[in-house]
């Protein structure tokens, strides 16, 4: 088995310049526990500040870790978040930007690079890796195996006493919005105890208690709470209607709100975030029992837990109830580090790609070649280090980019066409945009200031660090000119690699 030794003296390459540091690794970290959450927004969990929802689970671990209170996803898409998590590296350098793009066989995930550290890797529930393939997981189960476990029971009988609906089935686009979002409140019809979160809870318990001995990669991987937010029927009912406060829109929001959303009525906007919220409840049971067993297991003190959403959700922010945008509510998630430092929070805005190489980092391996993240353990150890220049995300179904300095966010989009992946909003496409938002003073990013004279000279160096970003990461970018304008160059940038290539 390969170890580093104690202290770790490590260079850190990615879009930034590389930097030498000295990074103080605990000798005691064996395992990694990363939890995975889907659509899981940080004003949703209530270490977040979100006072009526209930994540006791998750709120331990955070005062048991290290809270980022600015994660940013560098997609606000499943497929694409997904594949910086398991590489990190950007969306279009791994070549996953869309919704169904499979992860290439090329692409070298951090469980095979543990596998040649003899670890023992599991991944149990979403994986979107879409192609069949296992990845450099040893043990991997997903919901076909649920429905093969669901089989074998005998029939659920639910006496009288029990108030339930059984969900109908998912068809979003197909059903009107209130349906598909499961505005109704309508449980799995299932209870806790074979309910499919709690089934994948289980099996990476098993696999944990298999395995206590050796060193184990095990990745919990919950589809909660993505919609149609799933919850047992002892969860039905959970949130006082009365209690759910609806986030006001602004006039400019009225532009880019999907057709599909406005239809809505409040009383459906309410169910909605209420579904949303219990499904969220749900999922911090099975994180419990995770943490639980590490507890039972005697391996707590030895094991690194990662917790993150793969990226926000809008619930009534700016007038949508996804993700697919580069507004706070939606790029951003919840991230919690266990097994580094108690207790604290980062305001430093990190980004997902940075899990990665803190994970190998946390656990004595060599750190993954050429990635696009940094590990986090510097600024866990001294905040006032500065992380990164900047924070970049992509969303190439909408061919947009972003970009945040100094808590100026800057948006990018081609506007080829209107709203993709279901979300048209019904106008004609916007063309070419630049957004700037000024998040310090306008944090619910209610005002474009991109038009603004005194603000000119912040928006081009912007767009240049955007340009930087992509060149310096994206596969294509020796055969895009520098001689375009930066209108050319980005709007080449923001087209979908899968297309051009051909390949997938």
């Amino acid at each position: 088995m390969k170890y580093l030794f104690f202290p770790l003296l490590m260079t850190v390459f990615s879009c930034d310049a590389p930097i030498e540091t000295e990074i103080q690794v605990p000798p005691t970290l064996k395992n990694v526990l990363f939890i995975i959450s889907d659509d899981l927004a940080t004003h949703a969990v209530g270490c977040y500040g979100n006072d009526i929802i209930r994540t006791p689970n998750i709120d331990a671990l955070a005062a048991s870790g290290v809270r980022f209170e600015r994660a940013y996803a560098n997609s606000p898409m499943c497929t694409p978040s997904r594949a910086t998590l398991m590489t990190g590296l950007y969306p279009h350098n791994v070549g996953v930007t869309l919704l169904r793009t499979p992860l290439a066989d090329s692409a070298y995930t951090l469980a095979e690079h543990l596998k040649s550290y003899d670890f023992s890797t599991g991944i149990f529930g979403k994986t979107h890796f879409n192609s069949g393939k296992k990845h450099g997981f040893d043990t991997l189960v997903d919901r076909h195996h649920h429905r093969d476990y669901l089989k074998k029971l005998s029939d659920i009988v639910l006496t009288d006493t029990v108030s339930h609906k059984v969900r109908p089935p998912w068809k979003p686009f197909q059903d009107s919005a209130n349906i598909w979002l499961n505005a109704d409140g309508a449980t799995s019809g299932r209870p806790f105890e074979h309910s499919e979160g709690t089934f994948f809870a289980n099996s990476a318990i098993d696999f944990i208690k298999r395995h206590q001995d050796e060193r184990f990669l095990a990745v919990a991987s919950f589809y909660e709470p993505h919609s149609p937010f799933n919850f047992p029927i002892e969860y039905q009912g959970k949130y006082d209607k009365a209690t759910i406060d609806l986030p006001k829109t602004s006039q400019e929001d009225n532009r880019w709100i999907p057709a599909i959303f406005r239809g809505l009525t409040e009383e459906e906007k309410v169910g909605i975030t209420r579904a949303y919220y219990s499904s969220v409840e749900y999922m911090d049971r099975n994180v419990g029992m995770l943490l639980t067993a590490l507890e039972e297991l005697g391996i707590a003190e030895e094991t690194l837990v990662v917790f993150v959403g793969d990226h926000g959700y809008l619930l009534n922010h700016h007038g949508r109830f996804e993700k697919h945008m580069m507004w706070e509510e939606a790029v951003c998630t919840p991230l919690i580090v266990k097994g580094l430092k108690e207790n604290i929070s980062i305001e430093q805005p990190v980004e997902l790609a940075d899990i990665v190489p803190t994970i190998t980092t946390a656990l004595a391996v060599e750190e993954m070649s050429n990635l696009h993240g940094k590990a986090l353990q510097p600024i866990i150890d001294d905040p006032a280090q500065t992380h990164r220049d900047a924070i970049f995300s992509v969303y190439y179904v909408d061919n947009k980019a972003m970009v945040i300095q100094d808590n100026w966010k800057y948006i990018f989009t081609s506007g080829k066409r209107d709203l993709g992946d279901g979300y048209a909003t019904g106008f004609a496409p916007s063309s070419i945009l630049h957004r700037l938002y000024d998040l310090e003073n306008d944090p619910q990013e209610r005002r474009d200031v991109a038009a603004l004279s005194e603000n000119a000279e912040r928006l081009t160096q912007l767009q240049q660090l955007m340009l930087e970003k992509f060149r310096v990461t994206h596969p294509y970018a020796a055969t895009i000119s520098t001689t375009l304008s930066v209108d050319e160059q980005l709007s080449l940038f923001c087209e979908p690699p899968e297309r051009r290539d051909g390949s997938r």
